[in-house]
């Protein structure tokens, strides 16, 4: 009878290591697969010890080539000793790398990482308040993101062994999810950004990618006190010659350049109507508007409308570019 190799004091950065790594993956691939994980699980704490001790300043008298040579030493022991305890990260490997039955299916491939990686973002964003005010119609505005509260809050109550795993279909569903949220969106405003257009002359596309930019696609729309909409989708301020209803809110204005937290007063309607029908005004009655109401092209448009300072962010006309980009307002078939 073959003894397996013992590797568990050896660090997988070394090529020997490696060799009876796929020694052992042919002869008993369920214990090679406790084994690189542990591996990567060593691999990991070396990195973590490596950022820990570059973040240390480097300048005392005993701080030198040869110490450093050793304190690299001394962490890739220290890493190897711990994981053989091991801090959970091997056996969660394990688990999603195994199926019941003990053969080895990856769960996972690298072209998903950046799915992963928003759906997990996603997960961790704060949720819409429900039922926040009698007023508030966001509910039937905006289903989808209601809707996937379910889903959000049975991928929260998961194991936490797996919470660093999010399953490709719950990835996918979660994309799903968003992009009907977006259509929501464009559905719920583009009889009022048609009308707004005959006005304006602006299509109806444009002002809904603006409308998009400025409350998130809805989900940071401007709020009264008592949580009812304010209907204000494209973040007008309120001036002192505005006559109507103000709501006050903690804003961003970028001044010379640099990010300032301010609270300021905008305006409130009484419908998303009345909303667009405020904005294509603001739009005709002010003369620095009269090219941005000439533009066909899309990039026109934004870059007018951010030279004509509608608003400080210094990337403004950049962020409407990528957000008239996206999925959803590219499927013109609608508009």
């Amino acid at each position: 009878m073959m003894i397996s190799p013992d590797i568990s004091s050896k660090l997988a950065i070394d090529a020997k290591s490696i060799d009876d790594l796929h020694l052992m993956a042919k002869r008993n691939p369920e214990q090679a697969l406790h084994k690189a994980a542990q591996q990567f699980e060593a691999l990991f704490m070396n990195m973590l010890l490596k950022s820990m001790r570059e973040a240390t300043p480097k300048d005392g008298m005993f701080d030198s080539q040869q110490t450093q040579f050793f304190t690299q030493m001394y962490d890739q022991q220290l890493a190897q000793h711990l994981s053989t305890k091991g801090i959970g990260i091997a056996n969660i490997l394990v688990k999603q790398l195994s199926r019941v039955d003990g053969s080895i299916e990856p769960q996972t491939s690298i072209s998903q990482a950046d799915a992963i990686l928003s759906s997990i973002n996603a997960v961790n964003q704060p949720l819409l308040i429900k039922n926040g005010h009698p007023n508030d119609r966001s509910e039937q505005l905006w289903p989808s993101t209601y809707n996937s509260r379910q889903t959000l809050t049975s991928v929260e109550k998961m194991n936490s062994s797996d919470e660093a795993f999010v399953a490709p279909a719950q990835v996918e569903l979660q994309m799903k999810k968003s992009f009907n949220r977006s259509m929501d969106f464009i559905n719920t405003l583009l009889p009022h950004a048609k009308i707004a257009s005959q006005s304006t002359g602006i299509p109806p596309h444009f002002m809904l990618a603006q409308a998009a930019l400025e409350s998130g696609w809805g989900k940071h729309e401007i709020r009264r006190a008592d949580n009812s909409p304010s209907y204000n989708l494209f973040g007008i301020k309120a001036s002192a010659s505005w006559k109507g209803d103000t709501v006050e809110k903690v804003t961003t204005e970028y001044i010379n350049g640099t990010p300032q937290k301010i609270v300021d007063k905008f305006r409130a309607y009484s419908s998303y109507a009345e909303g667009f029908n405020d904005y294509a005004r603001l739009l005709l009655d002010n003369p620095r508007y009269a090219k941005v109401l000439e533009s066909s092209d899309f990039s026109a448009f934004a870059t007018g409308l951010q030279r004509a300072g509608y608003a400080t962010d210094p990337k403004y006309a950049e962020k409407l570019i990528r957000i008239n980009n996206s999925e959803a307002l590219q499927n013109r078939e609608f508009i």
